[in-house]
């Protein structure tokens, strides 16, 4: 079927995959230094943004992704309390940290501003914590500012960036999380967006790789569905000092005193079940 101008369509070309969303009416589209930002009105998954090219989230589907990147790591932490996110520009992710009680400081490096602003503007439901005065926001490189953050004085990263290429590119290397591991305090941890197993299993393998080239003792991948990006599954990962993974604090997830629409204690504990041919690529 031959698609008209009013399709949002995102093309994976190497992976021979296309994504479209009917009646995509643009309502902003500027070039910052890093990176080109457009906004969408769609007919079926309301505001879209993309950038270059690429979806990053949609009215419709954004909870699954923010809610599977916070919870889990967070509900795996035996008591976090000081937490940067790394990206996370649109600041869904750090809506759902903040419902963590027990959150002392959260630190949102971003680095581009444009980013949180329009997200402000065309998503103020994503943004409803960003007032909130455990939230500090820092505009710039977020590998810089791990670089010169003090030793052990995070309990959890969030990494959620764009895809392993241009300004995100550093932020998938052993080096960089080596200088995680440093800030991080005993027993923490680090949760990073780690693309769609289906198509990018070789991008999670090397993840698993670099983040024991580092130093951290265990690595554990879940996966759960993404409907507006490749392939419509996708994963974070993470990656811990004292290898327990595993563990949760399951009853705490059961009791949670906040609302959520796909996480929950089942989900995390299923969400880490992957099927056979990702369980024998990350254990080549």
């Amino acid at each position: 079927m031959q698609l008209d101008a009013s399709w949002f369509t995102e093309i994976a070309p190497g992976e021979g995959i296309a994504m479209s969303l009917k009646g995509a009416r643009r309502l902003h589209a500027e070039r910052t230094p890093y990176q080109q930002i457009e906004i969408y009105e769609t007919e079926t998954f309301g505001r879209l943004m993309a950038i270059d090219g690429c979806v990053m989230l949609t009215d419709r589907d954004n909870f699954v992704y923010h809610e599977m990147l916070a919870h889990p790591a967070l509900f795996t932490h035996p008591a976090p309390r000081d937490v940067l996110i790394i990206g996370g520009g649109d600041c869904g992710t750090l809506r759902e940290v903040l419902k963590h009680a027990d959150i002392g400081t959260l630190i949102q490096a971003e680095i581009d501003e444009r980013v949180t602003r329009l997200a402000e503007q065309y998503f103020p439901e994503l943004c409803q914590a960003n007032h909130d005065p455990r939230a500090r926001f820092y505009f710039g490189d977020g590998i810089q500012w791990v670089k010169e953050a003090a030793t052990a004085s995070l309990d959890v990263i969030l990494i959620d960036s764009t895809d392993p290429a241009g300004p995100a590119a550093g932020l998938f290397a052993a080096a960089f999380y080596k200088e995680c591991r440093r800030v991080l305090r005993p027993g923490g941890l680090i949760a990073q967006q780690s693309e769609s197993p289906l198509l990018y299993a070789h991008i999670i393998k090397n993840m698993h790789a670099e983040f024991r080239q580092a130093g951290f003792a265990e690595v554990r991948t879940l996966t759960f569905p993404q409907a507006t990006y490749p392939s419509g599954w996708w994963s974070a990962t993470l990656a811990g000092e004292h290898g327990k993974l595993a563990d949760f604090r399951r009853g705490d997830a059961e009791h949670k005193a906040f609302p959520t629409l796909y996480y929950d204690a089942a989900m995390h504990a299923a969400a880490f079940a992957l099927p056979p041919f990702l369980r024998e690529t990350l254990a080549r």
